[in-house]
This record gives C-alpha cells, sequence and structure tokens, in this order.
C-alpha cells in the first residue's frame, strides 16, 4: 500500500470517474486503474463498484476512502513538523484561489508579497471551492482564498473581506441610468451565470433565487445562459443577451461611462460574499498565513471591506 495508491483512489471517490481522477492526478488512466485494482487485491476487498456510467463507492470502500483521506492529511502534517525548524517566512507557500477571486486579486497580491516577504514566492493554484478544499485536505496546498459558506472540518478559517455585488447591464438598457436597483426585480430578466461548480452562482441563485428553476428547466434557456468566466459574461452583457451581476472587485469603475456596460448598486439590504482565507489546522507555519492576509488587507480592491480584526474560526 502506498499514499500514491491512497491518493488515487480519493480522486475516484470524489470524481465517481476514472478518466476524470486520472486527470486529476496527472496520470493516465491505466496507470491510475492497475494502482487501484493492485490495492484492492492487497486488501481483498472492492473498494469501487464499477458498472454503469458514474463509478460509485461501496459501504466499505467509503470507508477505506474515508481513512485515506485521514492518512493524506497526517502526511501532509509530518511534512509541516518537518519545517518547524525553519524560518516560517522562507521558502514557497502554495496558495490557492478560487475563480472568481483570482483575476482581481492575484495582481496586486502578488506584488504586495514580493515586496514584504520576497523569500516566500508563492506557488498559485485557480480552482473550484470543493477542489481547493480536497488540496487542502490532502497537504497539496497550504493555504486558499475562498467564500463562503462551504463546510471546513479540520480547517481554520479567517475572514479577509466583505464584497457587495452590482448588477451590470448593456449601457443601452432601460435601468443603464437608475441609481441602485432591487434585487426582486432581477426575475423579469434574462440572467447571465456561471457554470455548475462555481460558488459564486450559487450566491447569485440567492439573490434571486427564481434563477434557480429557469436554470435547470428545460424552458428556461430564453430566461438565463451560462459563461465559463466573468469576463465571459461580462463580453455576453455587452452584446446584449442580458444582465448579470458581478462582485465589486471585478468592477474596474462604477461610473465608466464610455464602455459598453453600465454598472448599478442594489438597493438595501445589499447582497454580499465573505471572502476568507483557509488552512489546516495543522499547518505548522501561521506566520505565513498571517502574510499573506496582512498583503490581502493591503490590496485595494474596489467596494471590499477588509475585516482587519476578525479572528480565526473553525467548526
Amino acid at each position: 500500500m502506498t499514499l500514491t495508491e491512497l491518493k488515487y483512489i480519493v480522486a475516484v471517490a470524489r470524481e465517481k470517474h476514472f478518466g476524470h481522477a486520472a486527470e486529476a492526478c496527472f496520470v493516465a488512466q491505466p496507470t491510475l486503474s492497475v494502482a487501484i485494482k493492485k490495492l484492492e487485491d492487497e486488501l481483498g476487498v472492492i473498494i469501487f463498484e464499477r458498472g454503469g456510467s458514474e463509478i460509485s463507492t461501496t459501504p466499505l470502500g467509503a470507508q477505506i476512502v474515508a481513512q485515506a483521506e485521514r492518512v493524506l492529511e497526517q502526511t501532509a502534517a509530518i511534512r509541516e513538523i518537518a519545517k518547524q525548524n525553519k524560518d516560517p517566512l522562507v521558502g514557497q507557500l502554495r496558495l490557492g484561489v478560487i475563480y472568481t477571486i483570482a483575476p482581481y486579486l492575484l495582481p496586486q497580491l502578488v506584488k504586495t508579497m514580493i515586496e514584504r516577504v520576497p523569500k516566500m514566492p508563492l506557488i498559485l493554484q485557480e480552482n473550484f471551492t470543493t477542489k481547493l478544499i480536497e488540496m487542502l485536505r490532502q497537504g497539496d496546498l497550504d493555504a486558499a482564498i475562498m467564500a463562503l459558506p462551504f463546510p471546513h472540518p479540520g480547517l481554520l478559517v479567517q475572514p479577509l473581506y466583505d464584497e457587495p455585488f452590482v448588477v451590470a447591464v448593456p449601457r443601452q438598457h432601460p435601468w443603464a441610468q437608475h441609481a441602485a436597483i432591487n434585487s426582486n426585480a432581477l426575475k423579469a430578466e434574462t440572467m447571465l451565470l456561471l457554470g455548475n461548480g462555481h460558488c459564486f452562482r450559487d450566491q447569485v441563485l440567492e439573490v434571486c433565487p427564481e434563477m434557480s428553476r429557469f436554470s435547470t428547466s428545460g424552458d428556461g434557456i430564453a430566461r438565463s445562459f451560462e459563461g465559463s468566466s466573468l469576463e465571459t459574461i461580462r463580453h455576453m452583457v455587452a452584446s446584449g443577451i442580458g444582465i448579470t451581476v458581478l462582485p465589486t472587485a471585478s468592477v474596474p469603475d462604477m461610473q465608466e461611462q464610455g464602455g459598453m456596460l453600465r454598472y448599478i448598486p442594489f438597493e438595501e439590504p445589499v447582497p454580499s460574499r465573505r471572502v476568507v482565507i483557509a488552512w489546516r489546522k495543522s499547518f505548522t507555519r501561521p506566520q505565513a498565513i498571517e502574510a499573506v492576509r496582512q498583503a490581502v488587507l493591503a490590496c485595494n480592491l474596489h467596494g471590499a471591506q477588509m475585516l482587519p480584526d476578525a479572528q480565526p474560526e473553525e467548526d
């Protein structure tokens, strides 16, 4: 039994597909499949049911996968213990950031980190919240910047800032000159949303729950469309397909008049998201986490309300 084999079964349990798990582990599918079969033969148990289009975990297999996750987390802890006698601000830090934050935060954050802690380069990973959490628990990341809510047993979470949402409309839209928009008005509009997997999509659907029905029903194509990124959606809005909701940090200038879009604040209560930094409880470089937190607080993110006095939280 090897740590690599344990990593493979955790990936398959998450992806429910051998091919997708192999891609996530950066190996060929036959390599992953052979390794898992070898582990099953060694243990004398079947971990995965292989019938049908989706792989499922057997009851005993689920227990083995859960234990494998704990072993991988403890392995990461051993690596951290080995670093305890080193300068916590020397050496690379592996930082994950969700897709809807990274493009707007990282340009300022990286510059600030280089100025403040030049001997602690950032190894950056953009991904979905669920993937970043898994990478944290397996020790593939040291910390991650994400938006609440998400499950975080075994993790410490410290708030960074609150970020309001705004409405983006084409410049010729009837709302273009409005001072503010009531969130209830969105249900009468064609909405552009991020695809499944993006937590910001879920947060927008909380603002306008009616869109959840349209985005999942067969008759909803005229009412909601999906984009792969906020920038793609921004271009679709400019072309007149519909409107969207954006986090304020993604808006370069709320008062912009020469562009293709108009940005309109929400009426009170203004919907927003809380952005946090998360790390394993066993991580032994809290000074490194604090260095990243202070660098984020020093960033000038449009509309963000920084939370300098927020304390770490845990489940």
